[in-house]
């Protein structure tokens, strides 16, 4: 081999995940070269200053935002070439590992408002993926003939079964886990702005139909944080890191509603969480506007001790 090797920078970014008002929300800030354009939270990891990946990325979310991190996972390595390139660092390969990061709306508005920072809905920024009320009007009116025009001008109509599979149509159900893939499909056939920024296709006057741009590969790491959140719903408790102490299980039935873009129903969703015995009530009530007061249930942590699967497995997949 000849020539001098790219140099390789590794990035930290944070997907930090809310709910309020029944809101999936997502923390992001101010993209430093364009105001008009969100990025999540992310530094680069300095292995003389930082001990591990997570220390690293707790301190720079609590450098940029006042949030202190409680519950992280990794998410996934980055490292496709292209789609974290700027004018001025074409010979630097980036590779970003991503965390999921879920935390608890507190009092802090004024001190998220002076960061800079601020919580946006996830559906913002994938549009397409909250069903809650039916199917997107959009995936008939808008991506279904683009990506039918895209298949039809490759002569590849295998196109097509990617777009069956990912987006739930011709008698496919929608598989509400298959986010990073539906991502990736617009992408790919050029509908969204990163991939005119990227150069991998033309601009395309629906980029901002189907949902507001991140900077660098923010967005793709925002559909691979929904993807493993709404796939671990099913197996682990960690809707609880979303909740207050104690919550209604209409608040928690919401809440699970607004992380896997579906709706549920009640009865349903109440049988399911008294067979996993995920909750059990405070004995207190909560008044309400209409109605009668509303009971309140708090999160056995004890559950945990007894089985290894713990989640809440809301419905099937249609």
């Amino acid at each position: 081999m000849t020539g001098t090797p790219n140099a390789v920078e590794i990035n930290l970014s944070a997907a930090i995940v809310a709910v309020a008002n029944n809101d999936p929300l997502i923390l992001t800030t101010p993209s430093s070269d364009d105001n008009e354009r969100d990025e999540l939270p992310f530094g680069p990891f300095n292995p003389l200053l930082h001990r591990t990946f997570e220390t690293g990325l707790r301190e720079w979310v609590a450098e940029q935002t006042p949030l202190r991190l409680g519950y992280v996972e990794q998410l996934y390595t980055f490292g496709d070439r292209g789609r974290h390139k700027t004018a001025e660092d074409r010979d630097l390969h980036i590779v970003s590992v991503g965390y999921l990061a879920l935390t608890r709306i507190t009092d802090d508005g004024d001190a998220l408002r002076k960061s800079g920072a601020r919580w946006r809905s996830w559906y913002s920024f994938l549009p397409w993926e909250d069903w809650r009320v039916g199917k997107p009007a959009m995936i008939d009116e808008t991506i279904r003939p683009a990506l039918h025009a895209w298949a039809d001008k490759s002569g590849l109509p295998a196109r097509l079964s990617r777009f069956r599979l990912a987006f739930g149509d011709d008698g496919i159900v929608w598989d509400e886990e298959r986010v990073l893939e539906r991502y990736e499909l617009l992408y790919e056939a050029g509908l969204i702005e990163e991939a005119a920024r990227d150069g991998r296709a033309e601009g395309t006057h629906l980029s901002r139909i189907l949902g507001l741009p991140m900077s660098f590969d923010h967005r793709r790491i925002l559909a691979t944080a929904i993807s493993r959140l709404r796939a671990k719903l099913k197996y682990r408790p960690v809707v609880f890191e979303l909740m207050p102490p104690t919550f209604t299980l209409t608040a928690l039935q919401e809440t699970v509603e607004a992380i896997s873009g579906r709706h549920l129903h009640k009865q349903n969703f109440r049988r399911l969480v008294e067979t996993t015995e995920l909750v059990e009530p405070t004995g207190a009530e909560q008044t309400q506007a209409r109605g009668r007061p509303a009971a309140l249930y708090r999160f056995r942590h004890n559950v945990l001790e007894e089985r290894s699967v713990a989640g809440l497995r809301v419905g099937g997949r249609g």
